[in-house]
């Protein structure tokens, strides 16, 4: 799986963040009481981490372990760099951390606070 083009394998990521963020959400009674009010339905809890678990299947092991590290310090762990800056911790990215550095074997992550980086385009 990791010969997957780097924008597949950093999609399904952000799919895995979504589903992660939406069940943080179901989780929290505040969030849902609010959701709820302004008439939006949450998901039942146990169809979004069935859900999560096959999109973890199709995840290459490495990246998945990366995410989950990353994923237990910060709620978002993929983040965009704009003007060499990474928006997770805002700080600024040595100049050698470009686009190109990002391979379709290796993803970039922030030297500081270690999120996944991708770049806004």
């Amino acid at each position: 799986m990791a010969s997957s083009p780097l924008s597949e394998r950093l999609g399904r990521l952000f799919r895995l963040q979504d589903l992660d963020i939406m069940i943080r959400e179901a989780q929290d009674p505040a969030v849902k009481k609010s959701e709820e009010e302004m008439g939006f339905r949450l998901q039942a809890l146990e169809k979004l981490q069935g859900a999560r678990e096959k999109l973890a299947e199709t995840i290459d092991k490495r990246d998945l372990r990366l995410y989950e590290r990353i994923a237990k310090k910060h709620d978002h762990g993929i983040v965009p760099v704009e003007e060499r800056i990474c928006l997770g911790c805002y700080m600024s990215l040595p100049t050698s951390a470009v686009p190109l550095t990002a391979t379709p074997e290796h993803l970039l992550t922030c030297e500081n606070c270690g999120r996944i980086l991708y770049w806004l385009e």
